[in-house]
């Protein structure tokens, strides 16, 4: 099974774009950090990951306000077929029960 679940912010983000087949595409950086525990040591977690959206939920995907504590779950794919590189494909988002915006 490829999911993956994390609490992130959109720390940057384009403007909606559409495929040749007309299918809506948003894309953004979300950024995660955290503490989690590994070998029962605490380590702290800080990445960026590049994400995209496609189909319906791309526009509202696009709307979400940066730095916003939010929820993603989606699967990792490929850039493109010939790339090593990692995209987070996300299929659904919330916000996160913790309100905190990350960027103020």
């Amino acid at each position: 099974m490829n999911q993956l679940k994390v609490v992130a912010t959109v720390v940057e983000k384009s403007v909606l774009r559409y495929t040749p087949a007309g299918i809506p595409i948003g894309t953004a950086t979300l950024k995660h950090d955290s503490k989690q525990e590994q070998a029962s040591a605490p380590r702290q977690v800080e990445f960026e990951i590049p994400a995209i959206a496609a189909g319906e939920i791309s526009k509202q995907f696009l709307e979400i306000e940066l730095g916003a504590l939010m929820i993603f779950t989606g699967f990792l794919a490929r850039k493109n077929r010939n790339s090593k590189s990692l995209v987070f494909h996300v299929t659904e988002f919330q916000k996160s029960e913790n309100e905190t915006n990350l960027l103020d």
